[in-house]
């Protein structure tokens, strides 16, 4: 797998959360690379070891990992029209890591109703944490909490 985004060092982190991490390494990928994510798909699935020698696929939902990869491309054109009114510039100078966390929180805002928000959104800050820049999170955090209230029948 080329272009991998190196990880900081985390907490034990439960199946979705591992599916999360592995989409965004996933989309990353799909972002650097214009691959078909249907061969990143494969390769993450084939991949035996990361970089901590640990199986890439250990502990993580795979239907969740399938849904999120995807479903974001799908649905993108949509995700960045909810996310590009709460940003303070444009969504092409968003930091990748930083863009697909809100694409994944945004993603699982929109169509993942029976996941509570509070959820949608902690776990994307969490990849912003320990995937992104300093301090990145908190512009996660504010920007979906954003698109989450902007939302037509939110709970």
């Amino acid at each position: 797998m080329s272009d991998t985004v190196a990880q900081k060092p985390k907490k034990k982190v439960n199946a979705r959360s591992l599916a999360r991490e592995r989409t965004l390494q996933a989309l990353y990928q799909w972002q650097n690379t214009g691959q078909d994510i249907r061969v990143i798909e494969g390769q993450f699935l084939e991949i035996e070891i990361d970089s901590e020698h640990k199986p890439l696929r250990e502990g993580v939902d795979l239907e969740y990992f399938k849904m999120l990869l995807h479903g974001i491309p799908q649905e993108i054109t949509e995700l960045d029209q909810l996310i590009k009114p709460f940003l303070d510039r444009p969504l092409e100078q968003v930091d990748l890591i930083e863009k697909i966390a809100l694409w994944i929180g945004c993603y699982e805002l929109k169509c993942c109703p029976t996941l509570p928000y509070r959820v949608a959104i902690n776990e994307s800050v969490e990849l912003a944490k320990s995937f992104g820049a300093d301090k990145s999170y908190q512009y996660v955090n504010g920007v979906l909490d954003k698109v989450y209230r902007a939302l037509p029948n939110r709970i």
